[in-house]
């Protein structure tokens, strides 16, 4: 809670567009109202007039303040229709009709986005996550110089001692079942940069195994290892002040006094407020764990290494859950191109496939 109130608090001062293509879905209507209601931008949600309203009058909601978008009838779905053939062709994306793929919401929304009108995109609450992403990568792409795409999921718990006054950042928790060395180092460096550009704290990032520092000898240790190598350099060549600590254990990880009892010379000195993990299984339990079983606050996953802000929230998330990840990504929309220098230039299908 006290993480969203201080997220709330910036974008007051710099409201945001986040649009929603889940529109109907009565969780998601409530997250815009909230989103209005605060202060915090101009909600978009899409979907058509009459069942929006319909969903709306049925649980009390008021659509003041939000605007409703039927792709359907949207006077931009001709313009849209043609940029992405465009794209589609520079793109060698599989041939499809255009026009039946922008009046899906996902692929409207990510257009809206690319093109700006729209600052940020939180979708998943009916929609799988491969559906979502498919849109985003199709349209949006990756940031200028980043070649890997994965999902960072903020977790509050009760416990201050834990992370950051009880904030952790858990990644990759949504898109790469076993990263490569590459793309663990990229994953750890780049949420880094994002608890840096939310926390206004040093990142402190734990890679995490079964092992710690070769207690035991085997492939997925020593990927771990490798990448921690790996993310130091890269967080040197882009000026990222941020501590990695691997290949350790999770309670290494977050308790500092047991660590340096199983690792006189660990690094960290306080508990670890990233924590990476060596595959997707791994991550995407511990973070559905900790909201669940611990009560913890869970955010996201907020998607990292997109061109422009977005974030891909479970299915059958609350309002609460939504909103969270809606003030998350309107954050990152306020300095975006602090986190992705160049991010956000090129409309699609005009220059950078």
């Amino acid at each position: 809670m006290r993480f969203v109130a201080g997220l709330i608090e910036k974008l007051q001062r710099h409201p945001k567009r986040i649009v929603f293509p889940e529109g109907t879905e009565p969780a998601v209507l409530q997250a815009a109202r909230q989103f209005y209601a605060l202060r915090l931008g101009a909600p978009i949600v899409l979907g058509p007039h009459d069942q929006v309203r319909a969903t709306a009058q049925q649980h009390g909601l008021a659509l003041d303040g939000i605007r409703v978008l039927d792709p359907s009838r949207s006077e931009e779905l001709d313009g849209f229709v043609t940029r992405y053939a465009r794209l589609r062709r520079m793109r060698g994306l599989p041939e499809t009709d255009a026009r039946e793929v922008m009046l899906q919401p996902n692929y409207f929304a990510s257009m809206m986005l690319a093109l700006h009108q729209a600052d940020g995109i939180v979708s998943g609450a009916t929609h799988t996550m491969a559906s979502v992403m498919r849109a985003l990568q199709q349209i949006v792409g990756t940031a200028p110089h980043t070649r890997t795409v994965a999902g960072c999921t903020v977790v509050e718990v009760g416990d201050s001692r834990f992370g950051e006054d009880g904030v952790l950042f858990l990644a990759d928790c949504a898109v790469i079942p076993a990263p490569t060395v590459e793309e663990l180092a990229e994953i750890a460096v780049s949420t880094a940069r994002l608890a840096r550009h939310l926390l206004g704290a040093k990142p402190r990032v734990a890679l995490l195994s079964f092992s710690t520092k070769g207690s035991a000898e085997h492939e997925s240790a020593v990927r771990v290892r490798a990448a921690t190598a790996l993310a130091r350099q890269k967080a040197r060549e882009q000026n990222l002040e941020a501590l990695f600590e691997g290949e350790i254990q999770i309670d290494v990880a977050l308790l500092p006094e047991l660590g340096r009892r199983k690792c006189p010379d660990l690094a960290l000195t306080a508990s670890a407020n990233v924590l990476i993990f060596p595959e997707l299984n791994s991550a995407q339990i511990a973070a559905r764990l900790l909201h669940h079983v611990a009560r913890a606050e869970a955010y996201g996953p907020v998607l990292l290494g997109l061109d422009r802000p977005a974030a891909n929230v479970p299915r059958g998330s609350a309002a609460w859950d939504i909103l969270g990840a809606a003030a998350i990504v309107g954050v990152q929309a306020i300095h975006f191109p602090l986190l992705y220098p160049g991010a956000g230039q090129t409309p699609p299908g005009d220059a950078r496939p």
